[in-house]
């Protein structure tokens, strides 16, 4: 099985009301009801509960993205070539020779703002084109430019001049559960607007981009190339996640795994992308790693995980604030911490200037810190 960004392959050239858990259960029931009972149930006359009415609001907020542009690629050589003596004999030159590579390319997008004309996709999906076109489920179409793109979360911010667009509203994603049901709707193989429905098979995946910043929603609702930049909506049709991977078959075929980057995070890197251009992420100054099991019985966690503190950087902010290597981050903000990748995410996540509160366990107690947000000088 290999990890792929669904976009489709490169090639030459208005908001729900909010529901009860009785009505989210109904739609857990309709999903799963047998064929027989709805036949039962229409020939009663009784109306079954359908997902259409959200899709129905949800849909035009979803768009098609295309591309275009060229690629510079390097030509391989014949390797008697780079011996100095072929190269003079033959009077090449010492440059690498290039080509250029016309391409174009297919995604999805999820508009955020409609009165600004934002919209959100993945970085992947607009990467090195010069051409934008966004396209609406009423086939309208239009070319979008770029307001920033940020390669460690894989999103990317377009706008479009259009007064009349419909913005999808934005859910809380850490209100998510393990088994809540969620479709995913995007432009799979160039199929607009197709709709699959799942669950959340889990949350806080990480390892899938080792260089990134991952905290993934998994689900299993379909996700195929095409899909990439795509919404994964909730069952009150708010947006919950950006789908962006996949794990495929050898033959690239999906198999009920797929990976959506939470909203949450688009949220807080959308704003620095509007703002700025790009992400300007902060930094403690730290080098940290999960708490082995070892770790755990000698400080007496018990239950209780955290992140260990390996290195602290001289005259960085951790050390200003009396963090040692050694020491256990059970907390930031509030937020219990499991794992090094959540805290590298919401430090990452953090503007530069901006307070953080720190639970560390030293020693057998644990004290409050407060650690002030400086520029990425040091990596975490």
């Amino acid at each position: 099985m290999s990890l792929h960004l669904p976009s489709l392959p490169r090639a030459s050239a208005g908001r729900a009301r909010p529901r009860s858990r009785a009505a989210l259960q109904a739609f857990a029931l309709a999903a799963l009801v047998l064929p027989a009972l709805a036949a039962a149930g229409a020939a009663a006359g009784v109306a079954l509960p359908s997902l259409a009415p959200m899709i129905k609001l949800a849909s035009p907020a979803v768009v098609n993205i295309a591309t275009r542009g060229t690629l510079t690629e390097r030509v391989p050589r014949n390797p008697l070539l780079e011996d100095p003596f072929f190269r003079h004999f033959f009077n090449t030159p010492r440059e690498p020779a290039v080509r250029h590579r016309k391409f174009q390319s297919a995604g999805s997008g999820v508009i955020v703002d409609a009165r600004r004309g934002y919209i959100v996709t993945n970085r992947h999906v607009i990467e090195n084109a010069s051409e934008i076109t966004v396209t609406l489920l009423d086939n309208r179409h239009f070319t979008a430019s770029v307001m920033g793109s940020d390669a460690g979360t894989d999103i990317a911010v377009l706008k479009v001049q259009e007064p009349h667009l419909t913005e999808m509203p934005l859910a809380d994603s850490s209100r998510l559960e393990v088994g809540d049901w969620v479709v995913a709707i995007g432009n799979p193989f160039g199929l607009q607007h197709t709709v699959t429905v799942g669950i959340v098979s889990a949350l806080g995946r990480t390892g899938i981009n080792p260089h990134g910043y991952e905290d993934f929603i998994q689900t299993d609702a379909s996700i195929n190339p095409g899909n990439s930049g795509g919404a994964l909506v909730n069952t009150q049709g708010e947006l919950v996640g950006i789908n962006s991977a996949i794990l495929s078959s050898e033959n690239g075929g999906n198999i009920g795994i797929g990976f959506a980057i939470p909203v949450n995070m688009v949220k807080a890197v959308m704003q620095q992308l509007i703002t700025y251009g790009a992400v300007k992420r902060g930094a403690l100054g730290i080098k940290v790693g999960d708490v082995s099991a070892e770790q755990a019985r000698s400080n007496g966690l018990g239950n209780v995980r955290g992140v260990h503190i390996d290195e602290v950087s001289h005259g960085s902010p951790a050390e200003r604030a009396g963090i040692r290597a050694g020491d256990i981050v059970v907390s930031i903000n509030g937020t219990p911490l499991e794992s090094a990748a959540q805290l590298r995410n919401a430090i990452a996540l953090l503007r530069v200037g901006q307070t953080v509160d720190l639970r560390v366990l030293r020693r057998g107690s644990i004290r409050s810190v407060s650690v002030v947000i400086t520029g990425r000088a040091v990596a975490e």
